[in-house]
């Protein structure tokens, strides 16, 4: 990805007009007039712009009206066409509409195809006819308030095809999970009962959070994360817990996630734990059930410890599967990398993924911003100076490597070890 999309401003009114007008034969037609979308510009209408080196190279705006927003216009410039701008300028679009509280989003665009002989032959002008594009965004009015109560979220509709490498565990739960929520008709008809509940475990940094949020985008379900610290500092854990699973019940679909469940689920002992978890791990094995009544619901919950739970909380009637998350192999983090170096020929992805061998993605993120910032600061110091001597802009394999060698692995040999032995014992999938 060479762009920045940011919202427009003012000044960039001027190139965002010449983009839309010398677009127009190229395909990126609209039934709004070039007159139209600069009066929807200086109104203020929702509109976001995409910026190559300070340079406007695609725009994408809409106007407002209700509950109801009109795409009217996504222009990218001819040189920018093909790779993947369109839909990244309309994500970031619907985004902004989604956070205004528009319940449907229009695309209206002329319609290319012919119209029949016969309306020629009876007097009738072609001009060019329409089709109709329209997207739902749910959970408006009272159901939008209560989700923004429990903190949860639309997330962009593009998570999921953004996860790079790990594509074992995202084959594998796309095909446990994914699927079988997306088509549940499909899936009954084969006797697949959709899961309601899936387990997460692996050393940290893995991409458990990663892989809940993505399955809530792919789904285009609204994601709840319950937060332990959260929901302590009400006082009375277990009732929070409560409290939130009867608001959660309310919603039509959701997705909820609790990170480093462990924390409210851990062995129980015969004597009653301190500081009541006893009670709290009670109180979730009772509460389970009832969120999988729910047709459209899933819990997701992640641990990096997987053998400190509760066995009583880890069966079948509670969790359909129990899924390893583990660190990239050699395959994934060269996915990871040539994301995040953005696909550079000068770049040697190999030799990066031979120098972070047991690197997580987050790891891999971490080492890759260090490198970035790197790069950033380098070209600073040039500013003034010679242009031919800032033709090396962006990090290069030996900035990578010394960021690699900054970076401290989260996951260690005795965790790889300890996780090999966890999915013997627990790995349900």
């Amino acid at each position: 990805m060479n762009w920045l999309i940011r919202d427009y401003r003012e000044s960039d009114l001027a190139a965002v007009v010449h983009l839309i007008d010398t677009t127009a034969e190229l395909g990126q037609e609209s039934v709004f007039s070039l007159a139209e979308c600069i009066g929807a510009l200086t109104s203020r209408q929702p509109a976001v712009v995409a910026v190559h080196q300070g340079v406007p190279i695609g725009a994408a705006l809409a106007t407002v009206a209700g509950e109801r927003a009109w795409v009217m216009r996504i222009a990218i410039s001819s040189a920018w066409r093909g790779r993947g701008l369109a839909s990244a300028l309309l994500v970031e679009l619907e985004r902004r509409l989604i956070a205004a509280r528009v319940g449907r989003i229009a695309y209206v665009l002329p319609e290319e195809e012919l119209l029949g002989e016969g309306l020629l032959n009876a007097g009738y002008t072609r001009q060019p006819a329409v089709a109709y594009f329209e997207k739902v965004e749910p959970l408006h009015g009272p159901a939008a308030n209560l989700l923004e109560d429990l903190g949860g979220r639309f997330l962009p509709s593009d998570l999921w095809t953004r996860v790079a490498g790990m594509e074992a565990e995202k084959d594998l739960i796309e095909r446990r999970v994914v699927l079988p929520l997306a088509e549940p008709e499909r899936a009954a008809r084969h006797g697949v009962r959709p899961p309601r509940a899936v387990a997460l475990f692996g050393p940290p940094g893995t991409g458990k959070t990663t892989f809940a949020r993505a399955v809530a985008a792919r789904l285009g379900w609204p994601f709840v994360e319950l937060l332990p610290s959260r929901l302590a500092d009400e006082g009375n854990l277990a009732a929070a817990l409560r409290s939130a699973f009867a608001r959660i019940a309310e919603l039509e679909r959701v997705l909820v996630f609790i990170d480093e469940v462990e924390e409210i689920a851990p062995v129980r002992s015969d004597a009653v734990q301190p500081g009541g978890m006893h009670g709290v791990t009670n109180e979730l094995l009772k509460l389970i059930p009832g969120f999988r009544e729910g047709d459209e619901r899933l819990l997701v919950c992640a641990t990096n410890s997987v053998r400190s739970l509760d066995p009583a909380f880890l069966r079948p009637g509670r969790f359909d599967y129990l899924i390893p998350i583990g660190t990239p192999d050699a395959a994934a983090r060269a996915a990871i990398w040539s994301r995040f170096t953005d696909g550079r020929p000068d770049v040697e992805v190999p030799v990066l993924v031979a120098a972070s061998e047991l690197f997580t993605p987050a790891d891999i993120e971490h080492a890759a911003r260090i490198a970035a910032q790197s790069a950033f600061e380098r070209d600073l110091e040039t500013i003034g100076g010679d242009p031919l001597d800032r033709r090396d802009l962006g990090a290069g394999t030996e900035d990578y490597l010394t960021a690699i060698s900054q970076c401290r692995p989260t996951v260690t040999p005795e965790m790889i070890e300890q996780f090999g032995a966890d999915i013997t014992a627990h790995a349900r999938v």
